[in-house]
């Protein structure tokens, strides 16, 4: 996703029903406290949220999403590591939960999600959101 490259996110891990994504905090990525800015945390859930839910349906080519909440918890410094985890998949729904931890391994935030599975991409918006692929 080009969004995720330009952040500088990748994917560590990817396995069935979870994905962990690591993503190198730049001084143009934090906030005027000089840590991660919350838009960044929040992306940085959202998308491995997202691919933790991909892992169940091999036939979704994409995930929007449809619900998100992110609660801080602390600072993010360093290097941020998200854990995403499916709770369930159905036909066309998944959710979602997670948290994003610092180099350190401090609790940084946890989060809840939403996605809608989708197949082939249509138009540009059918198959992405914040987390799709």
């Amino acid at each position: 996703m080009p969004f995720a490259e330009l952040l500088g996110i990748r994917v560590v891990l990817r396995e069935k029903g979870r994905a962990i994504l690591e993503q190198r905090l730049r001084p143009e990525l934090l906030n005027s406290w000089g840590v991660a800015h919350g838009g960044v945390v929040t992306t940085l859930a959202d998308i491995a949220l997202a691919v933790a839910a991909l892992t169940l349906d091999a036939s979704a080519r994409g995930a929007l999403t449809v619900e998100l909440n992110v609660s801080f918890i602390g600072p993010g410094t360093g290097t941020l590591v998200a854990e995403g985890r499916c709770l369930k998949a159905g036909r066309s729904l998944a959710f979602s939960e997670g948290e994003i931890r610092d180099g350190e391994g401090k609790l940084v935030a946890k989060a809840v999600g939403t996605f809608q599975l989708r197949g082939e991409r249509g138009s540009p918006g059918d198959a992405v959101g914040g987390g799709g692929r």
